[in-house]
């Protein structure tokens, strides 16, 4: 693999503008090489020819100089070819490093003149950045610290351990211990001494015990008067409390608080370990890329200047700052003893997360199901036409009351498939999709994975349906019979009953991320809300049919005759219209509440805004099924409640389309380097954008069918609704990869690669430390 590709696919993608340019570098020697053809002379006449060949030959017997003689010829001035200078900053403790280059006279110089000034300006901006962040990571370790400090003496004072149980009987009642101060390279992550009961009871030498239990001092309590415990509202019952009173509570010395504290302290050090791997990352790959750039120049312009530019490279603060490396080596030494007793092989493989791993069984059964399920279609194909089912009395009956209960899953197998596409094409262009949904390191699902669970069910949905399309009553009983018809419904439990399985099968992390997060949209504002909630309550308002079936599946198994299949509730139950209303609404109630929970708590106005656009699809969207429920009724009061359907779904159709195109996508931006998009573009095909846009309007316009009534021939009723619902569940496919683009762009704008976890202390007196 050549280094350019290899950089780009090891850098941190929020950093990618705070890497050294490789591939500008790069085209300008290519440019120096490419004026180096233009401008080469022709070549020598045979007789210069001959007189070279003749001196390079007469070369072979000059006397030998020794293999020892190491010295080398010494370097004339004429030989330099740059010199390398560190300039102060005017104001500022920070330099910056300058190249002169001394060749500039000759041809070509100038393209190799500005070589050097990009590569200045690239080390500069590489020097900056870098030690930017390990100023940022020195403070944050400060602050962990004073978070260890905190929990040693909390733990001390809940678990009371004999030691110290004994020490306090015969000291004050503030233990006074000493502090290990283990300062390495600027690190301030102290070894404060923890309660370590000895397991080595097989030594025999009790006064040996007894001296080390008087050497043993435990951290100092005193600490504990100066903070108060996190009390992060992220439980209904929580959150109530936080609105009632204070965010912060005062110690209990209580079992769940320490419990709370430590996972909240152990991931937020595992956070900060990930921060300072993928830093030190940053180092090395932008070290290795100034010497790879320097090689090719000198290896391109027949030069010797690498030598000393990589030494001032070597020299510079990148070169020789280690603080990095020992925060890295006292975070593995304090997690560890703290939060793996003892045990390295546990720590570490805590703090390391699990690199995901292609397995070839995953893209084996991938392609069996999907063949299986292209067999199920043809087949259910071939038994239409061949028993003209299509054309019985039935077939009405069938569309009514069979076809939304498979319909369920045709929306969730098609949602499922361009999700698998989004993933892909994530992946494709580099978007840090699995930091931006908050996946655990290693559990997150490809493409293959999202492709397979879908193939799989489409395999279960298609075999039921063939199973299920039978049309002919008993002659008898005039029932249908009561295993087949109960098909649809196991098939709905077992979906559930494997959603929700607790064995460690089937992708049980991203099974219990899918649960956590229709959890927090359930329960919503009592959450606090994350970018996960929101996004997939926006999923839930694409798929209103989905819930509509779900309804059907409750009034038709358990308020009809499924044996007969006669749904006499979809005309004489008011309690089913009003519901038929109340589960399509719900997911844009949840989105209307998780915005004004984050209008309040984040003070931003566009969250009203966006609120705003939910209430307003809300009613849209009540007003369009009160009117197909008159038109059904065939009500004198149609065309009232067309002309208000026609009105206010205009209004929310462009609301919502102007919030996709420029909030969610951040495209049509006037004064951009790409005129009407944005300044930066993930596809540098421009005809990409327009042509999701023109496809976002469209399809956003598939409600004027209902309101106008139009239907095609040879496509009944139920069928032109489940094909208004997959245009939807499209256009949020086509939604989901340029909005989670948006947001990658906003975190490389931001160089936002890790997640902030909230700490379980907070000190009132910053002054104590």
């Amino acid at each position: 693999m050549k280094f350019g590709r290899e950089l780009a696919s090891q850098m941190v993608q929020e950093w990618q503008a705070a890497y050294m340019d490789y591939q500008g570098l790069k085209t300008l020697l290519k440019n120096h090489i490419a004026f180096r053809k233009n401008t080469a002379s022709p070549p020598p006449p045979p007789e210069v020819s001959r007189s070279r060949s003749l001196k390079r030959r007469l070369t072979m017997y000059r006397a030998f100089s020794g293999l020892n003689n190491l010295r080398g010829s010494p370097k004339k001035a004429d030989d330099e070819v740059i010199l390398v200078s560190s300039v102060q900053q005017e104001g500022s403790d920070q330099s910056y490093y300058q190249t002169m280059f001394l060749r500039s006279s000759e041809e070509g110089g100038q393209i190799e003149l500005e070589f050097f000034r990009k590569l200045d300006h690239e080390f500069n901006k590489v020097v900056t950045f870098y030690s930017e962040k390990v100023e940022q990571v020195k403070v944050e370790a400060e602050e962990l610290t004073k978070q260890m400090d905190a929990l040693i003496a909390l733990r001390i004072i809940v678990d009371k351990p004999p030691t110290v149980a004994a020490q306090f009987s015969a000291a004050p009642a503030t233990v006074v211990a000493s502090v290990n101060g283990a300062k390495q390279g600027g690190l301030q992550l102290y070894a404060i001494q923890e309660v370590e009961m000895s397991s080595e009871g097989g030594d025999g030498d009790g006064e040996v015990r007894a001296k080390r239990n008087r050497a043993f001092r435990p951290a100092s309590l005193e600490v504990l008067d100066h903070v108060k415990i996190n009390v992060e509202p992220d439980t209904p019952v929580s959150t109530l409390r936080t609105i009632v009173g204070s965010s912060k509570s005062d110690l209990s010395f209580s079992k769940d608080e320490l419990t709370k504290a430590e996972v909240q302290l152990r991931q937020a050090l595992t956070e900060f370990y990930q921060q300072l791997r993928l830093l030190k990352s940053y180092c090395f790959m932008n070290v290795l890329a100034f010497s790879k750039i320097m090689k090719k120049y000198d290896k391109i312009t027949s030069r010797s200047a690498s030598k000393a530019y990589l030494e001032m490279v070597d020299n510079s603060y990148l070169g020789t700052s280690d603080e990095v490396n020992k925060l890295i080596e006292r975070i593995e030494a304090t997690f560890i003893k703290y939060f793996a007793n003892g045990n390295r092989r546990k720590g570490m493989k805590s703090l390391k997360p699990g690199h995901k791993r292609e397995k070839h069984r995953t893209t084996f059964f991938l392609g069996l199901f999907t063949g299986c399920s292209i067999a199920l279609v043809v087949a259910i194909m071939v038994s239409l036409h061949g028993r003209a089912l299509l054309e019985q009395e039935e077939r009405t009956k069938y569309m009514q009351s069979i076809f939304p209960l498979y319909s369920l899953f045709g929306f969730i197998v098609l949602h499922m498939l361009l999700y698998g596409a989004d993933t892909f094409f994530w992946r494709r262009y580099r978007v840090n999709y699995p930091f931006i949904f908050g996946f655990k390191p290693g559990t997150e699902l490809g493409f293959r994975e999202v492709l397979l669970l879908a193939s799989g069910l489409s395999v279960l949905s298609l075999a039921a349906a063939l199973s299920n399309l039978d049309m002919e009553m008993e002659p008898y009983t005039k029932e249908y019979s009561t295993l087949t018809e109960l098909v649809p419904l196991t098939l709905v439990c077992a979906v559930f009953v494997i959603t929700i399985c607790p064995l460690n099968i089937i992708y049980r992390s991203s099974r219990y991320f899918l649960i956590h997060c229709a959890w927090h949209c359930v329960c919503a504002p009592l959450y606090k809300v994350t970018l996960p909630d929101f996004f997939l309550a926006d999923q839930l308002t694409s798929q209103v049919q989905a819930f509509r079936c779900l309804l059907f599946y409750a009034y038709y198994y358990f308020s009809g005759d499924f044996t007969t299949r006669t749904n006499n509730f979809l005309k004489d139950s008011n309690s089913y219209d009003i519901l038929y209303i109340v589960v399509a609404i719900i997911p844009f109630w949840s989105r209307l509440i998780q915005s004004l929970r984050r209008l309040i708590e984040e003070k931003d106005r566009s969250q009203g805004a966006n609120a705003f656009k939910y209430f307003s699809t809300i009613v849209a969207l009540v007003i369009r099924t009160i009117l197909s429920q008159k038109q059904k009724q065939k009500a004198p009061s149609i065309m009232f409640w067309r002309i208000m359907a026609l009105s206010t779904s205009g209004f929310t159709t462009i609301f919502n389309t102007y919030w996709d195109i420029v909030i969610d996508w951040g495209l049509l931006q006037k004064n951009s380097r790409n005129p009407w998009l944005r300044d930066k573009l993930l596809i540098s095909n421009k005809a990409v954008y327009f042509v999701a846009i023109v496809v976002n309007i469209l399809l956003r316009l598939v409600w004027m069918q209902l309101v106008l009534d139009f239907q095609i021939s040879f496509l009944h009723e139920k069928g032109m609704v489940a094909l208004i619902a997959c245009l939807e569940i499209l256009r949020r496919g086509i939604w989901n990869f340029f909005r989670v683009q948006n947001e990658h762009f906003s975190n490389v704008g931001k160089y936002r690669a890790f997640k902030t976890v909230p700490l379980p202390f907070h000190y009132e007196d910053e002054k104590i430390m």
